[in-house]
């Protein structure tokens, strides 16, 4: 159940900056952060399906998908994974691509999809699960900050207004001077504060939800354990120097990977 934080277009020094926790179950492959796609791709990679949670590009371009808490699953949906992947080999604009993907959004299971192009400071919002009060899939995201978790993007479970109440007192404090990706890791996205029960969605069972409602989750569960298994900071300031920090987990021990890159056109 991961949960993302961003901030986009609203601060002096960083156009985007971004943290994120992939919680997945610890049984499933997975590849750490690291540059595919002949060097022009920057994300860690499932191991299973192929896809990501969260990648970049040398020219901008910025992807990442959360998975739609829900109890029902079509048996044969393309993977989610895939998504990211395909808007950062594309040309399109973020608006563009989010519209061809709401035309098969209906072969995947429930997700959330956020898609940037720094250069052009375009960032759009595409959903399968529609709001009550929207008809459109799609959405172009607003400056500011935002919090996205297993639900549409901004909406009020109490994880993720305490991340954003976090995430915004740790802004306001270090004003315009720059952030540090492990300082925001062990400050923002390790808390294992847990919610009542009655404050929770109430989708999956109240044992489970009551799991899952830490920003790092770690639990057991009928398939095994389940948790938080990267930390990712991706970070871009104004003259296009970029800054990916991803903290994983591999056999039982936590390991550090940190790439910085010029993003061209900027």
């Amino acid at each position: 159940m991961c949960i993302a934080a961003f901030l986009w277009q609203a601060h002096p020094l960083y156009p985007l900056l971004l943290l994120l926790n992939r919680d997945e179950y610890r049984s499933r492959p997975t590849k750490p952060l690291e540059w595919w796609e002949c060097g022009e791709i920057l994300g860690g990679r499932d191991g299973l399906a192929g896809g990501t949670w969260l990648a970049c590009s040398r020219n901008g371009r910025v992807a990442f998908i959360t998975n739609f808490r829900e109890v029902q699953s079509l048996p044969q949906a393309k993977s989610r994974g895939e998504l990211p992947v395909r808007f950062l080999k594309s040309q399109k604009s973020p608006l563009d691509f989010a519209k061809e993907v709401a035309k098969e959004a209906h072969q995947y299971n429930g997700f959330n999809l956020i898609i940037a192009d720094i250069s052009s400071k375009t960032m759009s919002y595409i959903t399968n699960r529609q709001t009550n009060d929207s008809d459109s899939l799609v959405t172009e995201v607003s400056p500011g900050i935002h919090v996205l978790t297993n639900a549409q993007l901004d909406s009020p479970w109490p994880k993720a207004q305490r991340l954003d109440q976090s995430f915004r007192e740790l802004i306001n404090k270090n004003g315009n001077r720059e952030l540090s990706a492990e300082e925001m890791v062990e400050k923002l996205m390790t808390n294992t504060v847990k919610d009542d029960v009655s404050l929770l969605p109430g989708i999956y069972s109240p044992r489970t939800e009551y799991q899952f409602s830490s920003i790092f989750v770690d639990t057991e569960t009928e398939l095994g354990r389940f948790g938080t298994g990267s930390i990712s900071v991706l970070s871009v300031k104004n003259r296009g120097e970029a800054s990916f920090f991803e903290r994983h987990l591999e056999n039982d021990a936590w390991i550090d990977n940190h790439f910085t890159f010029q993003i061209d056109n900027i």
